[in-house]
């Protein structure tokens, strides 16, 4: 039986799913194959790798510097994103709280990201090499709409993966995936409204019309994605977990007491339901 682990992105809200990943690495728990999206997957390589409490560490050590986010890393030239690239994606790994790249590389399964391709509007899932010391696929897949520059691989430019496959649990089952956990970053009642920058996406990405409807349809499209999950759970495909309260949780929080809260519900939840996630993974 294969199992795998999906991951919402979510931005700093993404901590509670390291909480729940940190919980099952307590338990000894290991799917085969992890896939993500954004800052889920960004977070998620840190499960590969068996470093338990490295994004809480990230977060609770450098949130508040500058180098990590601030107004001022999106005008500069050599940056042009909210988040500090060289700093988050190169200087914390490599230097300030090392990335286990052997343990990574050791892992036996797969790990993929989703991005969308600007010119078709549609999601593509892209391995994630631990040999790239730059996490060119992780920038990518966190590339949120004005806050990060367009990503080029291969010829063919990309942004965040949520805006057209947020939760990519098909990709997993098309993976060959028995069993999934997927982890959300939002309440299970939570229901996305229509994007209200609508009409600057319009204007700021009119070379990529495919993109521009893509982000028109996207909350019916996540809205209908959440739907069909809470059927997959109804029938024993997919075990769940979500936060109970991200009310006054800003995807750039800063307040560290509020970003250890959250990782804390979500690795309480995990280990109390450990027994229930060996059981399920093993279709019990």
């Amino acid at each position: 039986m294969k199992t795998g682990i999906v991951l919402e992105g979510g931005a700093i809200r993404t901590i509670f799913s390291s909480g729940v990943c940190d919980a099952l690495l307590t338990g000894g728990i290991m799917t085969d194959y992890v896939i993500g999206v954004s800052a889920g997957i960004a977070y998620g390589v840190s499960y590969v790798s068996r470093q338990i409490r490295r994004n809480l560490d990230i977060m609770v050590n450098y949130v508040n510097d500058k180098r990590y986010m601030s107004m001022g890393n999106l005008l500069r030239r050599d940056n042009k994103a909210y988040f500090g690239l060289k700093f988050v994606y190169d200087t914390i790994p490599n230097e300030l709280i090392p990335f286990d790249y052997d343990t990574y590389r050791a892992f036996p399964g797969e790990v993929e990201a989703a991005v969308t391709n600007l010119d078709t509007g549609k999601a593509e899932y892209l391995p994630v090499d631990g040999n790239d010391k730059s996490f060119t696929i992780l920038q990518a897949t966190c590339a949120l709409p004005f806050l990060f520059p367009i990503f080029h691989i291969d010829g063919k430019p990309f942004m965040d993966g949520g805006a057209a496959d947020a939760i990519p649990f098909d990709r997993a089952f098309e993976k060959g995936c028995d069993r999934l956990i997927v982890v959300l970053t939002r309440e299970r009642d939570f229901r996305r409204q229509p994007e209200k920058l609508q009409p600057l996406i319009d204007r700021v990405y009119r070379k990529y019309p495919n993109f521009c409807d893509t982000m028109r349809r996207r909350a019916d499209t996540y809205n209908e994605a959440r739907e069909k999950l809470f059927q997959l759970e109804k029938e024993g495909r997919v075990l769940l977990f979500a936060p109970h309260n991200t009310q006054g949780f800003s995807r750039t929080e800063r307040d560290v007491a509020k970003i250890q809260a959250l990782w804390q519900d979500g690795y309480d939840e995990g280990m109390a339901r450990l027994d229930e996630v060996r059981s399920f993974l093993a279709g019990q």
